[in-house]
């Protein structure tokens, strides 16, 4: 007689589509149950995309109905619309925590090192430089979910531990502030020398409370620095909060590339448009004025050619960036009238002109 526990088992032989991850262990299995030779099992999950429902379903009946003892299998789903205005997430924390949150954009890279954190520094810090100019300051948040090597806080020149409001089940962490930009991480939250060792469950517990426990409160954009690579932040990601797009991050060579291009497939896949491309450390200047490509030259256009984007600008390799990274002084905010500084105003006003038209609101 076939169990409960052995129906599970085989469950996990499902994957997510576009995921090397099974559908147990991203949580989307709310019951399952058998009797006699009938299997029933509950699924949730958060998409836009019709096609992902019905692929689940018939992978479920196909999997369980090929177990000895099985001779029938019913798959109910509860499917929720992944960008669906203040939409819940699916399990825990507060549901409209996020409420204020007008626009959210995913930061993203497939392949680690290619500046995603320091990008995404600047770009916050320019937004709101920008906002703050059209009356609306404080109006930026920037969510570091880089759980295993969270950066920002060194980046933007924050220490400490965040404030909580509440208790029980209504306390809510408040972000901390500077340069004008909310922040969360998890780099508040442990020490310096201890090494987060989670395995996918914990980050996607820790990406959702992020969403629906801190206080973010009005915010006209809400930047999120992912991890490298596309496992479980990125789908508990766009399973609890309602993006409005994502940016990929890459420098110019094909080892950076390649694993962009894959990062932006895996946005399309789960129906969060891609923004645009941002080419980082794109090349060098020298003492005489020569450009040096240090990285090549082209991948970012070519990335964003294949994603059916736009690229949405070029930073340079400079040394000021990566020290103002370095002392908690972001170059935007440092060298505001400086070249960097630039090319990151060019993105975040490309940025606020894209999330403009899509809700045909200004901002």
């Amino acid at each position: 007689m076939v169990t409960t526990e052995e129906i599970m088992e085989h469950l996990r032989k499902v994957k997510y589509p576009g995921f090397s991850r099974d559908i147990v262990s991203f949580g989307l299995v709310k019951s399952a149950s058998v009797d006699g030779g009938a299997a029933l099992v509950s699924l949730a999950i958060t998409t836009s995309d019709p096609k992902v429902p019905r692929q689940l379903k018939e992978e479920v009946e196909r999997t369980l109905l090929a177990v000895p003892g099985i001779a029938s299998a019913t798959v109910e789903l509860a499917v929720q619309a992944a960008r669906a205005p203040a939409a819940p997430g699916p399990a825990g924390g507060k549901p409209g925590a996020s409420r204020g949150v007008r626009r959210a954009v995913a930061i993203a890279s497939g392949k680690g090192g290619v500046g995603k954190s320091t990008f995404a520094v600047n770009l916050a810090c320019v937004l709101a430089q920008i906002l703050s100019f059209r009356g609306r300051p404080g109006r930026v948040g920037l969510m570091d979910v880089d759980i295993y090597g969270p950066s920002v806080p060194l980046m933007i020149g924050l220490k400490g531990r965040p404030e909580i409001e509440g208790e029980g089940q209504d306390a809510c962490l408040v972000p901390m502030e500077r340069h004008g930009v909310k922040v969360m991480s998890m780099g508040f939250l442990v020490d310096d020398n201890t090494p987060v060792v989670w395995r996918g469950p914990m980050v996607m517990k820790t990406v959702q409370q992020f969403v629906q426990n801190v206080k973010w409160g009005e915010l006209d954009v809400l930047l999120v620095d992912l991890p490298p690579g596309t496992g479980d932040a990125q789908l508990s990601l766009v399973q609890t909060l309602p993006l409005d797009g994502a940016i990929i991050v890459t420098t110019p060579q094909p080892a950076a590339t390649q694993v962009a291009l894959k990062g932006g497939l895996m946005f399309q896949k789960v129906n969060v448009p891609i923004l645009g491309v941002a080419e980082n450390m794109s090349h060098f200047v020298d003492a005489a004025g020569n450009k040096q490509e240090i990285f090549g030259s082209g991948g970012g256009i070519a990335t964003a050619e294949r994603l059916g984007t736009i690229l949405l600008g070029q930073v340079p390799l400079i040394p000021e960036i990566r020290e103002g990274g370095d002392r908690g002084e972001p170059i935007a905010v440092s060298e505001p009238g400086g070249l960097a500084a630039g090319v990151f105003r060019e993105i975040a006003e490309a940025l606020l002109e894209i999330l403009e038209k899509q809700a045909s609101r200004p901002m």
